[in-house]
């Protein structure tokens, strides 16, 4: 017969903008074996922040450079991956973040109808050009809402993607017609230009072979996602349900005594898409405790039901963490 699992599976995201998911799940499992537990520690991404870094780390592979610009068309030095997967096909991994991220701008700089997507579009061909099979981009965290015009542009004006196919790794389910709405305040948008955003949006939807708009998932990263879609028949998948698989997430789950999942900010959005509701979804469908340590909580009673989070505990710097570990040590 079977023994009682001693394991915890400490399986966060990233907590944007502060630490990097490696650094959130080393500090809660160093808490958890302070407190008596055996760990096995799971960093996950979304397709947001740290997609790049999870997803070479499962993979293996290199970091490559290439000179792309900014959002707002600034020369910089921007990373991506390049990995062999199980079935041999040489992958790139991009992070839209790392050419036209938010973090890239300072607050003041922040252009909503201006910033551009041309520099992951630069990316995604230097991707091409270093020979993938299959580019992985992750869109989340970008400074832009152009309906993925720029990125078109950068691609089309390199000759296009060659004989590379085109996965986007999606952390949000949001349509191509409501990414200003949805998104835009946050990267700096007044209503009046929400707006103008969202009617540019259906102006670009209208002049594209295919039409994104009601599309799950083609609103990420300002349309991007949208418009590479109905582009360049770029296939869109959720992110964290990706990531998950390709880290065997489900067997390590089942193994385990409970899981401990996190993220920067728990609130409505951590209901779809993200990797703390994928992961709290597949421990509730195979029985598995789940707990969460979050730098923020700004979810409700009921959206705490609706994940099924046996414990919630709010922590944003490693010793915090580390700290939150030893307290969820005693209640699991």
């Amino acid at each position: 017969m079977r023994g009682i699992p001693t394991t915890i599976l400490v399986a966060p995201d990233s907590f944007k903008g502060t630490l990097s998911a490696d650094a959130v799940a080393s500090a809660i499992g160093r808490g958890l074996e302070q407190g008596g537990w055996e760990v096995e520690l799971c960093p996950l991404a979304d397709g947001g922040e740290g997609t790049l870094s999870v997803l070479l780390g499962a993979l293996g592979g290199e970091l490559v450079t290439a000179s792309v610009t900014d959002p707002l068309g600034r020369e910089l030095e921007a990373a991506f991956g390049v990995a062999e997967d199980a079935g041999g096909r040489r992958v790139a991994i991009v992070e839209t973040a790392a050419a036209s991220g938010l973090g890239l701008l300072a607050d003041d700089e922040l252009d909503p109808l201006g910033a551009s997507t041309v520099g992951t579009g630069e990316l995604i061909v230097a991707a091409a050009h270093a020979g993938a099979d299959v580019i992985y981009l992750g869109v989340g965290g970008s400074a832009t809402t152009d309906g993925g015009v720029g990125a078109i542009r950068a691609i089309e004006e390199a000759g296009g993607l060659g004989g590379s196919k085109l996965v986007v790794l999606s952390d949000v389910r949001t349509p191509f017609e409501a990414a200003a709405r949805v998104y835009g305040p946050q990267k700096g948008a007044s209503s009046d230009e929400v707006g103008r955003l969202t009617r540019r949006l259906h102006a670009l939807a209208r002049g594209f072979d295919r039409d994104p708009r009601g599309i799950p998932m083609t609103g990420a990263a300002g349309g991007l996602s949208g418009g590479l879609w109905a582009r360049f028949g770029a296939t869109l998948v959720p992110g964290a349900a990706f990531v998950l698989d390709l880290l065997d997430f489900d067997r390590r789950m089942r193994a385990a005594r409970a899981v401990v999942t996190g993220e920067g900010r728990l609130d409505e959005q951590s209901l779809a898409g993200k990797a703390v509701s994928e992961v709290a979804t597949r421990a509730r469908q195979s029985g598995v405790p789940c707990h969460a340590i979050v730098g923020e909580r700004r979810l409700d009673a009921f959206g705490a039901r609706i994940l099924d989070l046996q414990a919630i505990l709010e922590a944003g710097t490693p010793a915090r963490l580390r700290n939150a570990g030893r307290r969820l040590a005693a209640l699991i």
